[in-house]
């Protein structure tokens, strides 16, 4: 059985935006619930080890990506290889991994809620990348490549009020975005300040997995 989303933010103790336009209203159960599922306020807080800190940022980034352990790990061992033959920062690298996996950037594009609903949505075949379609979450999007909605798939009822939403979008400078055709493209490199800001402690993972 799934998770419940919310209790996934309370208990890393931050916004992890799991819930879409939710997470930015008063309805977001962070405000009103701002300590750990079950605790009630009224645990004592216990001191963190680092290695338990390494953990936790971990919990949070999985859990914001929707990716496993071993694909984070997967990602990292790629970071490292190519850190090595062309040496760019670490957590750079990372995190463009990350940011240009497909269902991410249908996230970014304002074209799903959530990363969780954008992954559905690119699983079942509702986007195209260079006008071929794409059904994998994973794929890795470049500079220049142009994501779009099947036309086929603008007719479904989960896209009927996308017109209202991207008209107050505003996506990422790495994308640009075409709002009356529907469609985005990867015009650069990605502003790692727009990602960090998140407040996910990315040299913290790095070292729990060189330890």
């Amino acid at each position: 059985m799934k998770e419940d989303k919310c209790k996934i933010c309370r208990r890393v103790g931050q916004k992890l935006f799991l819930k879409g336009e939710k997470c930015f209203s008063p309805k977001c159960i962070m405000i009103r619930k701002n300590y750990p599922p079950g605790a009630k306020g009224k645990r004592r807080k216990r001191e963190i080890s680092e290695y338990g800190k390494g953990l936790k940022e971990k919990q949070k980034l999985k859990k914001s990506f929707g990716i496993s352990e071993k694909q984070l790990r997967r990602y990292v061992r790629e970071m490292l290889l190519e850190k090595k033959r062309k040496k760019i920062d670490s957590i750079n690298l990372l995190i463009q991994k990350l940011e240009t996996r497909l269902d991410n950037t249908v996230f970014r594009l304002g074209f799903a809620f959530s990363r969780s609903i954008a992954r559905q949505l690119v699983s079942h075949g509702h986007f195209m990348v260079n006008n071929r379609k794409v059904n994998i979450p994973s794929f890795q999007v470049k500079k220049g490549d142009i994501i779009s909605i099947k036309e086929s798939s603008k007719k479904k009822g989960f896209f009927s009020d996308l017109d209202l939403f991207l008209k107050k979008h505003q996506p990422p400078s790495w994308l640009s975005l075409d709002k009356a055709k529907q469609e985005g493209k990867v015009v650069g490199l990605l502003d790692t300040e727009e990602v960090t800001s998140q407040g996910i402690n990315i040299p913290l993972i790095l070292e729990s997995y060189n330890r």
